[in-house]
């Protein structure tokens, strides 16, 4: 959520970001309902003072048509500050529907565009893998291996889910122990936090297992549940909760509510959960596999930093997740987001595709989503600065590991002749093998 102060003074850049980001909100009615409610406000203060002013002065008063007069002047006042308060709620209804739709703004480096298709590429590291026979889909090489059944899952639950089996299944976890011990290495940490900036924190991330579940209301004020996301959420009417779409859903809202010692940022979480999506917008895309898909586990970062500090926290996730595939050794690149193709509460978006040799191009295998104060302005989480002044924090959320996507791109990458799959190096010490076979 942005500031309205911020709305009233900037007007025509709020109108620009709506644009840009082809969000449709009017913000000249949200302006005029934000003027109607201050006058509302006042004039419910100004009633409030009359109030106070004449119910002193009725008890000392020896005149009692006077008396009278003022009590039948209270009464008139109670009836027109019930009718104020009345059109309080109606106007404070339509002014928090219409807040909750203004998107974040953005950086300046942002590339305005309409869809995926203009996005940009930042870079591109490691040679895309080469081989000495024609590159094999993942789900070929996997399902003549038998660790991905997809088709037995379509028959027990639907499209769009999968079994990860025997040595794949062993992988998960490899790569999950994996991220987990990389992200909470002091040495490790240290050394990524001065490739972005020296002496920039080396604070590690606290592992944490979040629930899966979610109340609709925080939900909303994660700016992560509006009317356009609601057809791609699982809810469960019974119990008023919705199924999570990303660990960083139930991370976010730790500190709602609450004010943080700036001493005590960055605050950094490393959170490991399954995930749920119903893919309501990509119809025909990727049916068959496991690269689209309901349900998905996923390790996701999250952090909560001083404002001056969020730009650099998330160059600091997206050289975290640099690191990580580079010591995965699957070719990638980095891809700036356009105005059209990120959230409405990013600023800025960058994503990590890698090559998928079998597929001919790169995928999405992680994001990294800078928020600025929107979400914390909206779960009122605050820094108590060392001057003993009050600010909103600012927040990153970030894929350290989408993990069946990871695993697709080891697939294909370490593919081998023969069919069977080569074990990344630094996964093997956590296997009892170095193939898949």
């Amino acid at each position: 959520m942005l500031d309205i102060k911020y709305i009233r003074q900037n007007t025509q850049k709020v109108e620009e970001v709506c644009r840009k980001k082809h969000v449709d909100v009017d913000i000249s009615r949200l302006l005029e309902v934000d003027k109607k409610r201050r006058e509302i406000i006042q004039a419910l203060e100004d009633m409030r003072a009359q109030k106070n002013r004449v119910s002193k002065q009725i008890p000392v008063l020896k005149d009692e048509k006077e008396k009278n007069r003022l009590i039948l002047e209270m009464r008139e006042l109670d009836n027109n500050s019930d009718r104020l308060d009345q059109n309080l709620v109606e106007i404070e209804k339509e002014f928090n529907e219409l807040m909750l739709k203004v998107p974040n703004l953005i950086f300046d480096d942002v590339p305005e565009g309409r869809d995926e298709g203009d996005n940009v590429v930042l870079r591109q590291v490691g040679k895309k893998t080469e081989f000495d026979f024609k590159p094999r889909d993942y789900l070929e090489i996997a399902e003549k291996l038998d660790i991905i059944d997809v088709k037995k899952a379509s028959k027990i639950v639907s499209s769009r889910f999968g079994y990860l089996k025997k040595e794949l299944a062993l992988m998960e976890f490899a790569l999950i122990q994996y991220v987990f011990e990389v992200l909470t290495s002091k040495t490790v940490i240290k050394k990524i936090a001065e490739s972005v900036k020296k002496g920039y924190s080396d604070n590690v991330f606290i592992p944490i297992i979040p629930p899966v579940m979610i109340n609709p209301e925080v939900y909303v004020r994660m700016a992560r549940l509006s009317e356009k996301d609601k057809d791609e959420r699982y809810y469960f009417p019974k119990d008023n909760l919705y199924l999570i779409g990303s660990a960083e859903h139930t991370l976010g809202p730790l500190h709602m509510d609450e004010i943080i010692n700036e001493k005590d940022l960055p605050i950094r979480y490393l959170g490991f959960s399954t995930c749920f999506r119903r893919e309501a917008g990509s119809y025909g895309k990727d049916t068959k596999g496991i690269l689209r898909v309901h349900q998905f586990d996923k390790v996701e970062m999250e952090s909560f930093t001083v404002p001056e500090d969020s730009l650099l926290e998330q160059n600091f996730f997206v050289a975290i997740q640099e690191h990580l595939m580079q010591s995965l050794k699957i070719p990638y690149q980095a891809v700036m987001i356009c105005t059209g193709d990120m959230g409405a509460p990013d600023a800025r978006q960058i994503d990590i595709e890698a090559w998928m040799p079998g597929q001919g191009k790169y995928r999405e295998t992680h994001t990294s989503d800078l928020m600025t104060d929107y979400q914390a302005r909206r779960l009122n989480t605050r820094v108590k600065r060392k001057d003993g002044s009050m600010e909103f924090v600012h927040m990153n959320d970030a894929t350290a590991s989408a993990i069946g996507r990871t695993l697709i791109a080891i697939i294909e990458n370490y593919q081998q002749k023969d069919g069977s799959i080569e074990v990344p190096k630094v996964l093997q010490k956590y296997l009892g093998f170095k193939k898949i076979k």
